[in-house]
């Protein structure tokens, strides 16, 4: 197969590029490079090079729409795979607009080019951000959908309107939710490299490993050991579930699916596990609680692994933190580089958003009114 990923210089993207070059397809990856890591790109290219496949490298945003089009008129696309989206919680809160024009409007500007081109198949990478702060443990496709900040509704807003679309236009999709992804490629080529780093395992490891404090945000919950419990799956892992969604039956397309283990560990454990393999002190300092964390976020992946018999391979908690060692023993001085967004008008950005909106012909006019809405409450 030919597969575009967008946001494919990213830590999910390039990992599923790796997983596709290895499987034997040939990859195009669109990325603005605003988060996206350069040795992402040259890594893959190489790996792509030794294995006699194509791996193609557009550098370009997703609001270039003629760019868009000009990519899929070049390439007779199987399927998109689309990651380019800016994921921040704190971000999201403190510029909605930027987040809502990058994430739900820069989507349809995809879809578009999906339609004209005549593509089928999107498998879209979603988030447990929808789901909010649950009541049930484990979390099914069937809880309550109540994201409760701007980029787990961005995230909801994206999976309707690709519902949208191939209701209108047949494309077929998948939506999968992750849970937290974690660890790093077997030979330490590609790993995590956001800074500032907001994520448990790679804070842990750079803390633990200066001999410094972890944080531990808040140690009364009503858990085993007072901290939160998450659901870790390694990122390899949620790579393959994208190759075999791929290939699933007609009847098993257009809903969403959770990705996780069905396993939680607490902060505390992850710290332990994390200074063990160290083979130093597990030291932490409670640093308070933060507003809208949930205790406990576990995922049922039930759904995805009886119609894909996907199997976890490396999602044990040992195997995930010491990969994701290994990474940072090997990472390259970028994956330290700092990215920031750029600097836009948020007032500006929102008449552009009901711009696009307005002059869309797929999605209903009742989630045109629900996205605005949204969006206005945020910037409040």
């Amino acid at each position: 197969m030919k597969c575009l990923i967008t946001g494919g210089a990213g830590y999910i993207g390039s990992h599923v590029a790796k997983e596709l070059l290895a499987q034997g397809h040939d990859v195009v990856v669109l990325d603005s490079m605003i988060k996206g890591r350069n040795f992402a790109i040259e890594r893959n290219k190489q790996y792509a090079e030794k294995l006699g496949r194509k791996f193609v490298f557009e550098n370009g945003d997703l609001s270039d729409k003629d760019l868009l089009n000009k990519i899929f008129k070049r390439n007779n696309f199987d399927a998109v795979l689309h990651f380019a989206a800016f994921i921040e919680v704190g971000e999201s809160v403190k510029r909605p607009a930027t987040y809502f024009y990058n994430n739900v409007i820069n989507t349809l500007h995809v879809l578009d080019a999906m339609a004209l081109a005549g593509a089928k198949k999107i498998i879209f990478s979603s988030s447990a951000a929808v789901y909010g702060n649950p009541k049930e443990t484990p979390i099914t496709e069937q809880c309550l959908i109540s994201p409760v900040n701007p980029y787990g509704y961005t995230k909801l807003a994206m999976e309707k309107m690709i519902a949208h679309y191939s209701k209108r236009l047949g494309i077929k999709w998948i939506a999968f939710r992750y849970f937290n992804a974690s660890g790093a490629s077997k030979e330490a080529i590609l790993g995590e490299a956001h800074f500032p780093e907001s994520h448990l395992i790679p804070l842990a490891i750079s803390k633990l490993a200066k001999g410094e404090d972890a944080k531990i945000f808040g140690v009364d919950y009503p858990t085993k050991d007072g901290t939160c419990v998450r659901d870790y799956i390694h990122v390899e892992d949620l790579a393959k579930a994208h190759l075999l969604a791929l290939n699933l039956k007609e009847e098993d397309y257009n809903r969403a699916y959770n990705l996780g283990t069905g396993n939680g560990f607490t902060v505390k454990e992850i710290i332990e596990t994390t200074a063990r393999l160290l083979k130093t002190s597990p030291k932490w300092v409670d640093a308070g609680r933060r507003a809208g964390d949930s205790d406990t976020l576990v995922a049922s992946s039930d759904a995805f692994q009886k119609v894909s018999n996907w199997k976890l391979e490396s999602s044990d908690i040992s195997t995930i933190i010491s990969s994701a060692l290994k990474w940072y023993k090997n990472a390259p001085d970028e994956a330290q580089k700092p990215q920031y967004l750029p600097n836009k008008d948020e007032k500006m950005l929102f008449s552009k958003i009901k711009e696009e909106l307005r002059d869309n012909r797929i999605i209903s006019e009742e989630l045109k009114n629900e996205i605005i809405e949204k969006l206005e409450g945020y910037m409040k």
